[in-house]
C-alpha cells in the first residue's frame, strides 16, 4: 500500500533499467524513453506489427500464474478503487498498460524471481506505462493522494488525485464526481444533475439540511422508523423533473452504524402517490405500511 499510494517523484533510472531488461527478455533492444507528467498527458504510440505490449502480456499472465495476486482487497482497493478510477476520468483509449506503482497488488516483493523483481522495482519506481516497438511511455507519480478511511480516493476540499502537470481526479468516498460536487455543491447543480451518483455524493457533500432548504423541499409527513428506534421518516414532495416521473423523497438514516460510528441519512425516491412515509419506507422493502410498522430491526 505504500508503494501503491506513494507520492515521491519517479525514480527515473530505475524504472528505465526495470524496462530495459524487460525488453531484452523480449529479445528487443533498449526502447526511447518519453516521460510523461500524468497518465492523461501520455500519448501512447501505434501498436507494432508484432507487438511488444502483447508480447510482454503473455509473460505477465504466466508470472501472475505462478504468483497469483497479493491479496484479493489488495486488487480491490489499488485496481479497481484507485487505478480504476483514474482510468475513467481519461476521455480517450489508452491501448494496453501498466499501472507502475498500482501494479502492487499482484506484485509479490521479495519473490527470489528475477523477472518478478523487475516489476517490483517498477512498482516502486513510476506510475503508469506503455511499451511499444522501440519507445516506452511513462507516466510520473502524483503529487497527491488523498484516501479516506476504507482507502477510497476521496476529498472533500479539492481534487483526490493531483499529477504534476496540474490534471487531477475529484472524488467522494470512491466516486469520481465533477469538480462542482466538491469544490461548490448547490442544490440547483444536483437537480440539474441526470447521475444519481453524483447526486447522492453530492448531497452528501452539501448536507441534507442545507440541500433540502436550498432546493425548497416541502415536507408533507414524518413517522418515527419502528425499526430503527430513535429514528425519524420524513417525507418531502419533489419537484417536476423531465427525466423523472412524478415522485417524492423519503429521507431516512441508516440502520447500520458506520465504521466512523456515526449513521448515515440516506434519501429514496418513491412514487409520487405515497402520502405517508411508513407506506413509502414499506414500498422501498416490497411491504405495505402495516407490515413495515411492525418490523423489530431495520439494518
Amino acid at each position: 500500500m505504500t508503494h501503491a499510494f506513494s507520492t515521491y517523484s519517479a525514480d527515473r533510472p530505475a524504472a528505465e533499467d526495470a524496462i530495459t531488461r524487460l525488453y531484452a527478455l523480449l529479445g528487443e533492444p533498449p526502447p526511447e524513453f518519453v516521460w510523461a507528467l500524468s497518465p492523461n498527458a501520455a500519448v501512447p504510440p501505434s501498436v507494432s506489427v508484432e507487438p511488444v505490449e502483447a508480447r510482454l502480456a503473455t509473460r505477465v499472465a504466466a508470472l501472475r500464474r505462478r504468483w497469483g495476486d497479493v491479496s484479493l482487497e489488495a486488487r480491490q482497493i489499488v485496481k479497481e478503487s484507485v487505478a480504476g478510477l483514474i482510468r475513467t476520468a481519461i476521455p480517450r483509449s489508452l491501448g494496453l498498460h501498466w499501472y507502475g506503482q498500482q501494479d502492487a497488488y499482484w506484485v509479490t516483493p521479495d519473490s527470489g524471481d528475477p523477472e518478478l523483481e523487475l516489476w517490483a522495482t517498477l512498482v516502486r519506481s513510476c506510475g503508469w506505462w506503455w511499451p511499444r516497438d522501440g519507445v516506452c511511455v511513462i507516466a510520473e507519480r502524483p503529487l497527491v493522494i488523498h484516501t479516506d478511511g476504507e482507502h477510497r480516493l476521496h476529498s472533500a476540499t479539492g481534487p483526490a488525485v493531483v499529477y504534476p502537470d496540474g490534471w487531477g481526479v475529484h472524488a467522494w468516498h470512491g466516486t469520481r464526481v465533477p469538480s462542482w460536487v466538491i469544490e461548490d455543491p448547490t442544490a440547483e447543480r444536483i437537480n440539474s444533475s441526470f447521475n444519481v451518483e453524483v447526486r447522492r455524493c453530492a448531497i452528501e457533500h452539501l448536507g441534507w439540511t442545507a440541500y433540502i432548504e436550498q432546493a425548497g423541499l416541502r415536507i408533507l409527513s414524518r413517522a418515527p422508523d419502528p425499526g430503527n428506534p430513535g429514528c425519524e421518516l420524513q417525507l418531502y414532495d419533489l419537484p417536476s423533473q423531465k427525466w423523472h416521473a412524478p415522485s417524492r423523497l423519503l429521507l431516512a438514516v441508516n440502520g447500520s452504524v458506520e465504521r466512523d460510528g456515526t449513521r448515515r441519512r440516506y434519501g429514496l425516491r418513491v412514487p409520487a402517490d405515497f402520502d405517508h412515509p411508513l407506506d413509502a419506507a414499506g414500498w422501498s422493502y416490497g411491504l405495505t405500511g402495516a407490515q413495515y410498522a411492525r418490523l423489530q430491526r431495520r439494518t
